[in-house]
């Protein structure tokens, strides 16, 4: 049976012959011009997938958290240590030459004011400062800014919030 724009009749798909199928899916048809929301209200599917309640209060919970504001001593504290690892990490490599100092120093500025100002724990690591450190070297001419960057976000996954925890430990 062909369906016209002004059927009313359903349309009901049947499954193949295999026993393990699921239920056939009856789906109304009223317009070609319907809403979504006629659409949605005149398709019945007959399926458990689709009949889970779902807890939207989770969502909200999770909607509602607020993360912890910076604290300057941690930020300090950590911006010393990346500055260590950056410098050590980076004179191994000859692509910085004797711009090594200069690479850290800019790299160092742009994670210490985003720990200062940004990050407020585990969940707020954010990949913007280290793009901006590789931006940043690059706009200035200055030798290997991926390669510094990468470095750069790698030990700061690898440490970051770890410490964090440490710190913030009762």
């Amino acid at each position: 049976m062909a369906l016209s724009a002004t059927s009313t009749a359903p349309l009901i798909l049947y499954p193949s012959s295999s026993s393990s199928s699921p239920p056939p899916i009856s789906i109304s048809y009223s317009t070609p011009l319907s809403s979504h929301r006629n659409i949605a209200k005149n398709t019945h599917f007959n399926t458990s997938v689709t009949s889970r309640k779902r807890n939207h209060s989770f969502i909200c919970r999770a909607a509602e958290y607020k993360f912890p504001d910076p604290i300057p001593e941690f930020a300090d504290a950590e911006t010393e240590k990346f500055r260590t690892h950056l410098i050590k990490k980076l004179s191994k490599k000859d692509m910085f030459g004797e711009s090594v100092e200069e690479v850290v120093g800019i790299c160092t500025e742009i994670f210490n004011d985003f720990l200062h100002t940004e990050y407020g724990g585990p969940g707020t690591l954010l990949v913007i400062p280290f793009i901006d450190m590789a931006d940043t070297l690059n706009e200035r001419g200055l030798p290997g800014g991926p390669q510094a960057a990468r470095a750069a976000v790698k030990w700061a996954q690898d440490h970051v919030d770890k410490d964090w925890k440490e710190w913030t430990r009762i």
